[in-house]
Protein backbone atom coordinates (compact mmCIF):
# COMPACT_ATOMS: atom_id res chain seq x y z
CA UNK A 1 0.00 0.00 0.00
CA UNK A 2 3.11 2.43 0.39
CA UNK A 3 2.92 2.47 -3.14
CA UNK A 4 -0.19 4.81 -3.00
CA UNK A 5 1.59 7.38 -0.35
CA UNK A 6 3.70 9.70 -2.18
CA UNK A 7 5.36 12.63 -0.05
CA UNK A 8 2.38 15.17 -1.02
CA UNK A 9 -0.44 12.26 0.04
CA UNK A 10 2.17 11.84 3.80
CA UNK A 11 1.98 15.70 3.85
CA UNK A 12 -1.93 15.95 3.50
CA UNK A 13 -1.79 13.27 6.06
CA UNK A 14 0.43 14.88 8.96
CA UNK A 15 -1.43 18.06 8.37
CA UNK A 16 -4.46 16.43 9.12
CA UNK A 17 -3.26 14.64 12.62
CA UNK A 18 -2.28 18.34 13.63
CA UNK A 19 -5.00 19.79 13.32
CA UNK A 20 -6.08 20.71 17.20
CA UNK A 21 -9.91 20.92 17.30
CA UNK A 22 -13.01 20.65 15.14
CA UNK A 23 -13.13 24.06 13.80
CA UNK A 24 -9.73 24.08 12.72
CA UNK A 25 -10.98 20.91 11.07
CA UNK A 26 -14.10 22.15 9.84
CA UNK A 27 -11.84 25.33 8.01
CA UNK A 28 -9.32 23.21 6.59
CA UNK A 29 -11.85 20.64 4.87
CA UNK A 30 -13.84 23.31 3.69
CA UNK A 31 -10.86 24.27 1.57
CA UNK A 32 -9.59 21.18 0.53
CA UNK A 33 -13.26 19.20 0.05
CA UNK A 34 -16.43 20.06 -2.12
CA UNK A 35 -19.18 19.64 0.02
CA UNK A 36 -20.32 16.52 -1.85
CA UNK A 37 -16.63 14.89 -0.55
CA UNK A 38 -17.33 15.95 2.65
CA UNK A 39 -21.12 14.37 2.66
CA UNK A 40 -19.80 11.21 1.49
CA UNK A 41 -16.71 10.58 3.67
CA UNK A 42 -19.16 11.57 6.19
CA UNK A 43 -21.96 8.75 4.56
CA UNK A 44 -19.48 6.25 4.37
CA UNK A 45 -18.73 6.34 7.95
CA UNK A 46 -22.09 6.37 9.30
CA UNK A 47 -22.53 3.84 6.85
CA UNK A 48 -19.39 1.59 8.89
CA UNK A 49 -21.00 2.38 12.22
CA UNK A 50 -24.68 0.70 11.12
CA UNK A 51 -23.00 -2.00 9.93
CA UNK A 52 -21.04 -2.54 13.06
CA UNK A 53 -23.68 -1.93 15.08
CA UNK A 54 -25.49 -4.81 12.73
CA UNK A 55 -27.89 -3.15 10.93
CA UNK A 56 -29.16 -4.67 7.76
CA UNK A 57 -28.15 -3.04 4.18
CA UNK A 58 -31.93 -1.66 3.35
CA UNK A 59 -31.65 -0.20 7.04
CA UNK A 60 -28.98 1.52 5.93
CA UNK A 61 -29.75 2.73 2.51
CA UNK A 62 -33.06 3.81 3.73
CA UNK A 63 -30.94 5.95 6.64
CA UNK A 64 -28.05 7.29 5.23
CA UNK A 65 -29.48 7.45 1.70
CA UNK A 66 -26.13 5.33 0.77
CA UNK A 67 -26.37 2.90 -2.18
CA UNK A 68 -25.92 -0.51 -1.90
CA UNK A 69 -22.81 -0.92 -3.53
CA UNK A 70 -21.45 2.05 -1.34
CA UNK A 71 -22.63 -0.63 1.41
CA UNK A 72 -21.38 -3.39 0.06
CA UNK A 73 -17.75 -1.62 -0.89
CA UNK A 74 -17.64 -0.04 3.41
CA UNK A 75 -18.31 -3.91 4.71
CA UNK A 76 -15.86 -5.37 2.29
CA UNK A 77 -13.62 -2.86 4.43
CA UNK A 78 -14.76 -3.58 7.78
CA UNK A 79 -14.10 -6.69 6.88
CA UNK A 80 -10.78 -7.58 4.96
CA UNK A 81 -9.40 -3.59 5.08
CA UNK A 82 -6.83 -2.17 6.99
CA UNK A 83 -9.11 -1.80 10.29
CA UNK A 84 -9.57 2.17 9.52
CA UNK A 85 -13.13 2.18 10.04
CA UNK A 86 -12.39 0.05 13.16
CA UNK A 87 -10.00 2.21 14.19
CA UNK A 88 -11.88 5.72 13.45
CA UNK A 89 -15.14 4.10 15.29
CA UNK A 90 -13.11 2.68 18.49
CA UNK A 91 -11.82 5.87 19.25
CA UNK A 92 -15.53 7.56 18.35
CA UNK A 93 -17.05 5.44 20.99
CA UNK A 94 -14.54 6.24 23.27
CA UNK A 95 -15.17 10.22 23.26
CA UNK A 96 -18.77 9.49 24.09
Amino acid sequence: MDKYYSEQVNMLLNAIIGLKDIETCKIFFEDVCTIKELQEMSQRLQVAKELRDGRNYQEISKSTGASTATISRVNKCLMYGNGGYNAVLDYLEGKK
